[in-house]
């Protein structure tokens, strides 16, 4: 069973689908099969999962789970290039299931029928890419066996090679029933079909038949009953005369009838990789923006069409919010990571007049004047997780402000009196500021919005709310594990008239509850003490930049890092030497990263550690640069890596604007 259903589009859930699998809530379903049911699920960051859940009946049946428990340890062995990475499972659990990272995208069948066979970069990128998968299954010792077009699938950052279904380790430890043939028909290797064997080279076989398929939309040993497919993989040669000549010698010893002859993946891996490395000098001229990303594959891969799907019911937050119109105040709102500081919202409605409502009301809305405080208040049992159906995927608003309620049950109201406290000590006499603070839950939206009633409220105000409540919160999480709540939404209630959303932020998410770009944060080896670049994050540097400020900053930031490394040196052969085609600057919009790393396998340690200073401080001073200078500007951290020969990544510097010697 594929993780993911055609075009990846999440069907509504239906009656009797989990609300919540482990740590991740369901929000509808991407596929089911024979097995199990593949859920759409999300975690408390907003993370997009797919969470494969085991039928009932399978899950009663002791072989059929030792089965499903292999199939996790196999996956857990698994990482690399164009490869779904499993998150979590349990397959003790009552009901087993196992959670990877959702990939968006058409099938290989899929994108064929809708938009025709691949070609020019795109096909070498594809090929690459699944060769590279492949490359890195079999370092795990394992065997796929179901290569096939229903298993790969097309997502914005390059071809993703799914389903583990089938697979076995390559000592022979097998998943599949004994006996039972496995495979589809035309995707099976002639010695397969010969003797039921199925190792690595089998799957070389059955990547060159992907390959091939990408290329021309055609299966590559014809159509017609299984026996004649059969007959025709184990004697009859493929057809490459319609492919590009550049895969026909690659191709025609990947189909080898003898697995013996046939390259093993990681060579066709590095065949193809060269292939489009070559075509890539070829054709970029000097006049074209330089690739910003040393991933050929991904760099290679944008423009293939991948649909959207707005049926998520809960996003992550964009990175890129829009703010309207600059503020008339000093700060500068493209330096703020973690929040939004932003202008008066355009929902800016009357704040009507009411009665203040009794804290025994909680249905009350939030933003009336309380005649006690909430920490006053009695302590009913929390309310349960919100259901997936009363999820709303709007960004806060006045509306939604006015619709919050009064808190209720001991976590909201323990909640909402820390809340108070905290910023009330916070942002008291230090900063000369006297103001009230209503606190509002939104549960259906897990909001907690907090209304600032008192003098207006400047920026470097506003900033240390959001701080004081950010770290109020992520306490407060922390002693009640099931507060249904990850964003704070702050309220400038000092003109009733027109109340105005002027923050709001994903207190789980900011782990460093960090609120400006420039903080001077750092510890005595120059890394940030409250984040750390993540793998994830060095993916997302390497898809290929469409904005034209990312283009700007990472080329300027490149070509300096070139001259201060390299200095005058022309020695283009020199281990020391680097160049657009091992080192890349990349962004993360999610993680507001921007990540520079080098492909140098060659070096030590002590060459790592040098070099890693001089892109650390370019780095540093270019987000520090544009922080300062473009109220657009999101990015406020960066990371230095080097990349080896097996693509391991060492983080080496990392650090915030705020580090940066002036």
């Amino acid at each position: 069973m594929s993780i993911a259903r055609p075009g990846g589009r999440v069907q509504p859930g239906r009656p009797g689908d989990p609300k919540r699998v482990g740590p991740y809530r369901i929000v509808g379903r991407l596929g089911s099969g024979g097995m199990g049911t593949v859920h759409a699920g999300l975690d408390s960051a907003g993370l997009r999962v797919a969470v494969k859940v085991i039928h009932p009946a399978q899950a009663d049946d002791p072989e059929f789970r030792a089965r499903f428990r292999r199939e996790v340890q196999l996956s857990a062995r698994v990482q690399g290039p164009c490869l779904i990475p499993l998150l979590a499972a349990d397959p003790d659990a009552e009901t087993p299931w196992l959670a990877t990272a959702y990939a968006p995208g058409l099938t290989l069948d899929e994108h064929l029928a809708a938009h025709g066979p691949l070609a020019g970069s795109a096909l070498l990128a594809f090929a690459a890419g699944t060769a590279q998968a492949l490359a890195a299954i079999h370092a795990a010792g394992v065997v796929h066996r179901d290569v096939k077009p229903q298993n790969v699938i097309l997502t914005p950052g390059g071809p993703r090679l799914l389903d583990f279904g089938i697979a076995h380790a390559a000592d022979g430890t097998s998943v599949t029933r004994t006996g039972v043939m496995t495979g589809t028909p035309g995707w099976v290797s002639p010695e397969h079909y010969r003797t039921g064997s199925a190792g690595p080279e089998g799957d070389v076989f059955t990547w060159a038949a992907l390959v091939a398929y990408a290329a021309t939309g055609l299966l590559p040993f014809g159509a017609g009953t299984p026996d004649v497919v059969a007959y025709r993989v184990m004697s009859e040669e493929p057809d490459l005369q319609t492919l590009p000549r550049t895969l026909h010698e690659i191709l025609g010893r990947a189909f080898a009838k003898d697995p013996a002859d046939r390259p093993a993946a990681s060579g066709v891996a590095g065949e193809c990789v060269g292939l489009l490395a070559a075509q890539t000098t070829l054709v970029v001229s000097p006049a074209t923006n330089p690739t910003l990303a040393a991933d050929l594959v991904a760099a290679k891969w944008a423009g293939v069409p991948t649909p959207d799907d707005p049926t998520w019911r809960r996003p992550a937050r964009s990175p890129k919010r829009a703010l309207g119109v600059a503020l008339a105040i000093g700060l500068t709102v493209g330096s703020l990571t973690g929040g939004v500081l932003a202008l008066r919202s355009s929902d800016s409605t009357a704040h009507p007049s009411s009665s203040a409502p009794s804290l025994a009301d909680p249905s009350a809305p939030a933003h009336a004047d309380p005649p006690v405080t909430p920490s006053s208040g009695t302590t009913p049992p929390v309310s349960a997780p919100p259901t997936p159906s009363s999820v709303d995927t709007d960004e806060a608003t006045i509306a939604t402000w006015h619709a919050a309620r009064r808190p209720k049950g001991e976590a909201e109201l323990e909640t909402s009196a820390a809340l108070s406290h905290d910023i009330g000590l916070g942002v008291g006499p230090d900063y000369d500021y006297d103001a009230r603070y209503d606190i509002g839950f939104a549960q259906p939206r897990r909001e907690i919005y907090i209304s600032i009633n008192g003098p207006a409220p400047a920026p470097h105000i506003i900033q240390s709310i959001a701080k004081d409540a950010c770290y109020s919160l992520r306490m407060m999480a922390d002693i009640y594990k099931d507060l249904p709540y990850d964003e704070y939404v702050l309220v400038d209630g000092s003109t009733p008239t027109t109340p105005a959303i002027v923050w709001e932020d994903d207190f789980r998410a900011n782990t460093g509850c960090v609120t400006q770009a420039v903080e001077r944060n750092t510890v005595g080896s120059g890394q940030e003490s409250d984040w750390q670049p993540t793998e994830a994050g060095l993916e997302a540097a390497r898809i290929p930049s469409i904005d034209e400020e990312e283009i700007r900053v990472a080329t300027e930031a490149v070509q300096k890092l070139f001259m201060e490394w390299n200095g005058n040196s022309r020695l283009v052969h020199s281990p020391r030497y680097i160049s657009d085609e091992n080192t890349s600057i990349g962004f993360a919009p999610h993680e507001k990263v921007m990540y520079v790393w080098t492909t140098k396998p060659e070096w030590n340690q002590t060459t790592r550690g040098e070099w890693a200073e001089k892109a650390a401080t370019v780095a540093c001073q270019a987000v520090l640069t544009e922080s300062r200078a473009r109220q657009e500007w999101v990015y406020a951290l960066y990371a230095v890596a080097v990349i080896d020969g097996a693509g391991d990544t060492q983080f080496l510097r990392w650090g915030s604007a705020g580090s940066c010697a002036t």
